[in-house]
Parts: structure tokens; C-alpha cells; sequence
């Protein structure tokens, strides 16, 4: 790879060191009764509410309802996406600091994989969440389901549920797309040295091993 490609995949791995900090995903909810609204966010060793009580609150309602607790701590998930988010970052700097493109590959390949697996366990819980509800529930409304949408806007009862990533998932989603666009360059790159003349081709190879040294 060249220098400018190995600095771009660097500094991307190390800002998904953000993700220990941002929250990944936003879940907010607001209805004449709560003027202020209720929200979540999703992070990635934790949910949390957006205002102190929110968590709280949200569960209760949900109890009315039916819907399970959102209990973070019993949530697997959120004990190893600190790890999948660790091993991401490591991937990325080796592609970094080796230079080969079946590295770079190979991260980018990973955090597409990350992203798709994340996005299906969010549905998921959601799902799991609105449609699996306790018979018993003070308030029940036939045919009536509470899953958030993955994206986007619904209406839930007189609730209105907003669903987008927040600052964490949008810098995720930008590195997914800056490792991308390094890749594809890169491969561009060697298709083209390939096809070019055998001068090309030893320039090529001594600019990967002053790479490899550098």
C-alpha cells in the first residue's frame, strides 16, 4: 500500500477507539405525556438512558405493557462487542504498519461482517423485546407489537419512536467506508502495475519493499 493508504487505515482503526466513549446507537420516545421525551443509548459495553431517569423509566412502562426489562448486564452482546471493537482496531493497525493489501482486505472485511452482525442482533432484540410479551400485561391490545424500528420512525400506541445511529455508529459507518475506498484504490492500484510494463512492474515491487521497510 502506499503511505498516504497506510496513514488513512491508521488513523481510522485508532478513532474506533471512540466507540469506548460515543454511544452507537440512539433510541428516542416522545408523547404528549412525556413533552420532554425518553430515550436510550445503545453503547458498546452498555445501555444507558439519555437523562438519568430514563432507563427507569422506560421499564416501567414497559411493565404496563408487557415488554420485558431492558436489564443491560444480562445482555451478552454487550460483553463481548468491547472485544470484537478491540480486535477491529488491532486488525486495522496491522494492515497499517504492514502494508499488504490482504490485510487490508481482511479488516475490511471484518468490520463490514461487524457492522452487518451488529445491525441483525439490534433487530433481534428488538424484535424479542416487542413481541414477546407477558399475557398478563395491565394494558393488552390484540395484534398490537412493540418493536422499535431499526431505523427510522414509527408509532407505537400514543408514542412516537425515533431509531438512528448516533455519534459512535456514524463514526463507525465512516470507517467502514474510508477502509472501502483505501481498498478499492489499492486494488485499482495493483491491477493497473500488473498491466503495466515490466519497468512498471520492478518499480512496483522495489515501492512495496521500501514500504515494507519504512
Amino acid at each position: 500500500m502506499r503511505r498516504s493508504s497506510r496513514l488513512i487505515v491508521a488513523v481510522a482503526a485508532l478513532l474506533l477507539a471512540a466507540l469506548y466513549v460515543l454511544p452507537l446507537w440512539r433510541i428516542d420516545l416522545t408523547a404528549p405525556q412525556y413533552p420532554e421525551g425518553l430515550g436510550l443509548r445503545i453503547r458498546v459495553d452498555g445501555i444507558t438512558g439519555r437523562g438519568p431517569n430514563d432507563l427507569a423509566s422506560i421499564n416501567n412502562l414497559n411493565h404496563y405493557i408487557g415488554m420485558q426489562r431492558i436489564e443491560p448486564d444480562a445482555i451478552p452482546e454487550l460483553r463481548l462487542m468491547p472485544w470484537i471493537a478491540a480486535g477491529l482496531i488491532v486488525i486495522g493497525l496491522a494492515a497499517a504498519a504492514s502494508g499488504r493489501r490482504g490485510v487490508l482486505y481482511a479488516w475490511l472485511a471484518a468490520l463490514v461482517i461487524a457492522a452487518a452482525a451488529g445491525l441483525a442482533d439490534f433487530w433481534r432484540w428488538g424484535y424479542d423485546y416487542g413481541h414477546n410479551l407477558d399475557p398478563s400485561a395491565a394494558i393488552k391490545v390484540p395484534g398490537m407489537s412493540y418493536q422499535p424500528p431499526l431505523i427510522g420512525g414509527k408509532a407505537l400506541l400514543n408514542f412516537r419512536a425515533e431509531s438512528w445511529p448516533d455519534l459512535g455508529g456514524l463514526l463507525a459507518f465512516a470507517v467502514v467506508a474510508a477502509a472501502a475506498v483505501v481498498a478499492v484504490l489499492e486494488y485499482r492500484r495493483a491491477q493497473r502495475l500488473r498491466a503495466g510494463s515490466p519497468a512498471d512492474q520492478r518499480l512496483a515491487v522495489g515501492t512495496r519493499a521500501g514500504e515494507l521497510v519504512a
